[in-house]
């Protein structure tokens, strides 16, 4: 039962993700009704037999505040959808590379921050791109958007094609 439900607010805005095993609880005891269900996975209960919800709607509207989207490594590596910033490659083994380089007083923020292959980070070592002729894909930046859910789980979200409906869309992330 290692599956995921997407978990919609009763206005339908996305909240959470979690797994679908939570999701059959929360129908069972009248907190969320379900939307979609994976008819490939039934589940044997003593009153019957029930498909996994892959999509759930809450009853009561829950409030939250607007979550802020922190800068971490893995937040970097989504926004930039795992690709090398200078040479557009996409391996398992990525870095975070400062565009500014520390040294020349570049910090740690989202439009200095981008990722970049092993090999690139070497070529570029801690001088400034233009210095060993690389040039950015594109420049990075702060995204608009904030989900609800992670970054990394709305971005995954977004290649399920029942969750896609559900998902909002923003103009600055790929598909």
């Amino acid at each position: 039962m290692s599956r995921e439900a997407l978990v919609l607010n009763s206005d339908y805005e996305p909240l959470n993700v979690c797994n679908a095993r939570r999701a059959l609880v929360m129908v069972f005891l009248g907190k969320a009704d379900v939307l979609h269900s994976d008819e490939e996975m039934i589940v044997t209960t003593g009153s019957g037999d029930y498909a996994m919800p892959s999509v759930v709607k809450l009853r009561s509207q829950v409030k939250r505040p607007l979550p802020e989207l922190k800068l971490t490594r893995r937040t970097v590596f989504a926004r930039d959808n795992y690709t090398c910033q200078y040479c557009g490659t996409t391996t398992k083994e990525m870095t975070i590379d400062h565009v500014i380089p520390k040294r020349h007083g570049g910090g740690a923020a989202w439009d200095n921050l981008v990722c970049c292959c092993r090999r690139c980070n070497m070529k570029k070592s801690d001088k400034l791109a233009h210095q060993v002729g690389m040039k950015l894909m594109r420049p990075p930046r702060r995204p608009k958007y904030t989900p609800y859910i992670s970054l990394t789980k709305y971005l995954s979200g977004r290649k399920n094609e029942v969750w896609k409906d559900y998902l909002p869309t923003f103009a600055d992330i790929p598909d």
